[in-house]
């Protein structure tokens, strides 16, 4: 079988008992960078070997570890942080996995676009995921598509990237959206705002960015029904 296991986006105690015990007992585990598993596994003392598996080695490999598996290894997939597949390597070694029948469960566990839109108290009834955005090509189109959407979205961003992005959504979307920026999340400095789009580049444009961001923006309906309340 193959597990999809979550590791904590921050915070170590965050991982779950069900997940350093399948990682202790896997005969091997997948991991995005090795040296960042290697951490944490040495943290919870995890002997377990590792093998890479990332954007750039999984097309090469994938067919590889569909036949360990089919041979009847048990491995773990683990990215550096969060859900394997959510803006993460994942997806195609699991589609490999489905059409070869080869048995996969992820276990539940830490993503990061769940605790900013939680948090940002901004509607979560409803809620288009984006992840990143394209860097050049195609970026405005979805840019123009998500200032659209009725409902909230979220995007991930990089830190240097993340004043630039914010002007770019208040362009589409008005200085006046509301959104969160949540970043460092599970972390000592995790911080997270929910303003206006002009507020929030005022705010993060006057100091240096660091960590994880998550960007929540509120739907084009959301002030119309705020102001009919």
């Amino acid at each position: 079988m193959l597990y999809l296991v979550p590791t904590p986006i921050g915070n170590l105690d965050d991982i779950t008992l069900r997940a350093i015990e399948t990682l202790r007992r896997v005969d091997k585990i997948l991991a995005e960078d090795t040296r960042v598993t290697k951490k944490l596994l040495t943290h919870f003392d995890i002997q377990t070997p590792l093998s890479a598996f990332h954007a750039f080695n999984e097309h090469k490999v994938t067919a590889g570890i569909v036949r360990e598996l089919e041979s009847g290894a048990d491995l773990a997939l683990v990215t550096d942080a969060g859900t394997p597949g959510i803006s993460d390597p994942g997806f195609l070694l699991v589609r490999a996995c489905q059409v070869a029948g080869v048995k996969v469960t992820c276990l539940p566990g830490a993503t990061a676009f769940v605790p900013a839109l939680a948090a940002s108290g901004l509607p979560s009834d409803k809620f288009h995921f984006e992840g990143f955005l394209p860097h050049k090509k195609g970026r405005q189109t979805r840019l123009q598509y998500l200032a659209t959407l009725p409902h909230t979205f979220i995007l991930y961003e990089s830190p240097h990237r993340l004043v630039k992005c914010l002007g770019q959504l208040a362009e589409h979307c008005g200085s006046e959206r509301l959104a969160s920026v949540a970043r460092e999340l599970s972390k000592i400095h995790e911080e997270i705002v929910t303003d206006t789009l002009q507020n929030l580049i005022g705010h993060f444009g006057e100091k240096t960015v660091k960590g994880e961001i998550v960007i929540v923006v509120a739907g084009g309906d959301y002030k119309t029904e705020k102001n009919e309340q």
